[in-house]
């Protein structure tokens, strides 16, 4: 098997309640050459407790105050010395042969920018499977103006590129990694997907940042489709404004009930 590095850096904030699904999704993995970095931004829950008990098979942790989650996944990228880099939230998890097959993926094609599974298991809160999203992503041109949506979890990136692009933006909120994304890309249009099966999992409960902030989510997306060159008319632009309308109108409805 390779000996090629792969860092993986998991950003914290008042995660117990999964965190040590996650620690333990990553310390679990078929493949070894794993540089674990684990970025907290100071929790007040049993996030410490839970990774105190892992300390010692993670390579680094932090755990200060940072300025949001992109903040702290730069932190854990300065740090990173693997070819590949990429992030898994406190709350989702890899499979066992994640890294296993994005390496296999990496051996096939080394001269992408990015390398993901195309298919994403979404789970709920306790873990079980609410549904499956499939992503097959061609190229720049078709997360800009055709489908916005990427998979995060179990992705990877070519280190030395994140490093020239300057690491995630930010003052990115909500879609940071569609916005890395897109600036790899545009140094770099080579991207794979590995297809068989889901290699993650994709967390949804009411306590994740695109549950509590849906419209912030739309306009953030929206802004960074912009910043980025999509047409002013694109079928990602007009989803994204189905979406907001969808909100405002569940929104009204509520406020219409209450009344």
């Amino acid at each position: 098997m390779s000996n090629i590095k792969i860092s993986i850096i998991t950003p914290s904030y008042n995660q117990g309640e999964f965190i040590e699904q996650t620690i333990q999704s990553v310390l679990n993995q078929t493949y070894k050459n794993i540089e674990y970095i684990l970025v907290d931004g100071g929790s007040t829950d049993q996030t410490l407790k839970v990774i105190d008990k892992y300390r010692d098979q993670i390579d680094a942790v932090i755990s200060e105050k940072d300025k949001g989650q992109s903040d702290a996944i730069n932190k854990g990228f300065k740090l990173a010395t693997g070819e590949l880099i990429g992030w898994i939230n406190s709350d989702d998890i890899l499979y066992p042969d994640c890294v296993e097959k994005i390496v296999e993926l990496y051996q096939q094609y080394p001269d992408g920018s990015i390398y993901y599974p195309a298919i994403l298991n979404c789970i709920d809160r306790e873990g079980k499977l609410l549904y499956k999203s499939i992503r097959k992503i061609p190229d720049r041109n078709h997360l800009l103006n055709s489908n916005y949506s990427i998979i995060q979890q179990g992705s990877f990136y070519n280190s030395n590129l994140v490093k020239k692009i300057g690491y995630l933006d930010e003052s990115i909120y909500y879609c940071m990694d569609l916005d890395l994304w897109l600036r790899l890309l545009n140094e770099n249009e080579r991207i794979y997907y590995y297809l068989p099966k889901a290699l993650a999992a994709f967390r949804i409960w009411e306590g994740t940042k695109t549950t509590q902030g849906a419209i912030q989510f739309v306009q953030n997306t929206k802004q960074v489709l912009d910043q980025q060159g999509a047409k002013k008319f694109s079928q990602a632009k007009l989803h994204l404004l189905y979406i907001a309308c969808r909100i405002w109108a569940g929104r009204m409805k509520r406020k219409l009930t209450k009344n």
